[in-house]
């Protein structure tokens, strides 16, 4: 059974990994292969620590499959006075695509936010599955520019992102009709 639960400081080691072996699984041809043949785990857990030790505007909901990180999401209120609310990151661990856990997660995302705000996140025009997905959830690209803020030797080039973007939470939240 998953539970799904706020993020604590104690789950900081579990996202780091997830998240580097996400990046490793599908962020070839925007990551350099160095970066990611290396140990992007070095780069992700003191990211995640301080992530989840200082209390701020953030929250992060954890996918909990019996003590086993299964997935979780990453997200800020307010971000952007236009697109409102951003999914910063949100990843499920690979052997557990494709089980409803995304949908779930950016439900409870949406519910936390409150229905009435818009939402958008960020996605690498390279990864197609995430797109489809996001677009089987109603979202709509909304911008295209190039992704240039990552350290030096991390990207490779300046791969092109996408904005998609929700006009308001309601549409993810179920029994809520979507406003108009």
């Amino acid at each position: 059974m998953t539970i799904y639960r706020p993020a604590g400081p104690d789950d900081a080691a579990a996202i780091a990994a997830l998240h580097a072996d996400s990046w490793q699984r599908h962020f070839r041809g925007c990551f350099t292969d160095t970066f990611l043949d290396g140990d992007p785990l070095a780069d992700r857990l003191p990211v995640w620590t301080r992530r989840l030790s200082v209390p701020g505007p953030r929250r992060t909901i954890v996918a909990d499959d019996h003590g086993h990180l299964a997935g979780f999401v990453h997200f800020v209120a307010g971000s952007d006075p236009q697109w409102g609310a951003e999914i910063d990151e949100i990843h499920i661990a690979h052997d557990r695509q494709r089980h409803g856990l995304g949908r779930e997660l950016l439900t409870r995302a949406a519910t936390a936010i409150g229905a009435g705000s818009p939402l958008y996140l960020w996605v690498f025009a390279v990864n197609q599955p995430a797109q489809s997905f996001y677009r089987a959830m109603g979202a709509t690209v909304v911008e295209t520019t190039r992704f240039d803020g990552a350290p030096a030797g991390v990207l490779q080039g300046t791969p092109q992102v996408l904005r998609m973007a929700w006009p308001d939470t309601a549409a993810l939240i179920p029994g809520r009709p979507e406003m108009s």
